[in-house]
């Protein structure tokens, strides 16, 4: 099978070591060290389109998640290590997801799909809101959003109910997770924080480190396709 193949071999081998090393051509410009044992690694690569970003996620096993979005924050394209599949975005979306429309308008509602390659096929749909406040994390001033959404099949069925409250960064056009509640079959909702701790330039120390720093004693992280994803997640 060759799923996988191309965008991931920075995930094999090499990427198990104590310091992320982006395939050749790209440059890592962030890491992000989060609570809920995850660290991510923001780079961009010079064959992609102007704007695009690539965010590689790790948590204490190792890499599990890799997504890539344009200058709008669209889902373009990631990659879920287990059990290893691609998703990328279908063409001509009814309501394109816009960063730009959510930092000037202070609202932006989407509605999209994505298909992965085992077959399955979903909608997406929802909004982001400013809420007029912000945070100070680690030195680096964030816009505080409120988001809902809900994937659906093809026949409407709900897969996945979420919401709650993320973080924005101007400069990097990027989501960063706050915090989320998921809907489970029961009806009752499960809480998710994982904001970020730490932002990382290059030169500082923790550049680059696979290593998550924080609340990593006996949690692991887990891909429930966090909102930062759906925005990276992309993404945060």
């Amino acid at each position: 099978m060759k799923r996988l193949v191309l965008p991931l071999i920075l995930l094999a081998a090499p990427a198990y070591a104590a310091t992320f090393t982006p395939p050749k051509g790209c440059t890592a410009y962030l890491t992000v060290q989060s609570r809920g044992c995850l660290v991510s690694h923001f780079y961009t690569c010079e064959a992609d389109t102007k704007g695009d970003q690539w965010r590689a996620d790790y948590d204490a096993e190792g890499p599990f998640f890799l997504s890539k979005i344009d200058r709008d924050t669209q889902w373009i394209e990631s990659y879920d290590l287990t059990p290893g599949t691609k998703e990328v975005l279908d063409p001509k979306p009814r309501d394109a997801a816009s960063f730009s429309d959510l930092l000037a308008l202070g609202l932006d509602t989407f509605d999209f799909a994505l298909s992965k390659d085992n077959g399955e096929h979903t909608i997406i749909r929802g909004f982001d809101k400013l809420t007029g406040q912000s945070a100070t994390i680690d030195g680096v001033t964030l816009k505080q959003t409120e988001y809902e959404y809900t994937q659906t099949d093809d026949k409407g069925t709900v897969l996945r109910h979420s919401k709650g409250n993320e973080y924005i960064s101007e400069e990097w056009r990027s989501f960063f997770s706050g915090h989320s509640e998921w809907e489970l079959e029961d009806g009752t909702w499960a809480p998710s924080d994982t904001p970020p701790v730490k932002f990382i330039t290059p030169g500082k120390p923790g550049f680059a480190s696979t290593i998550p720093l924080f609340e990593c004693d006996g949690q692991m992280s887990s891909l429930v396709l966090p909102h930062s994803v759906a925005k990276f997640l992309g993404g945060s």
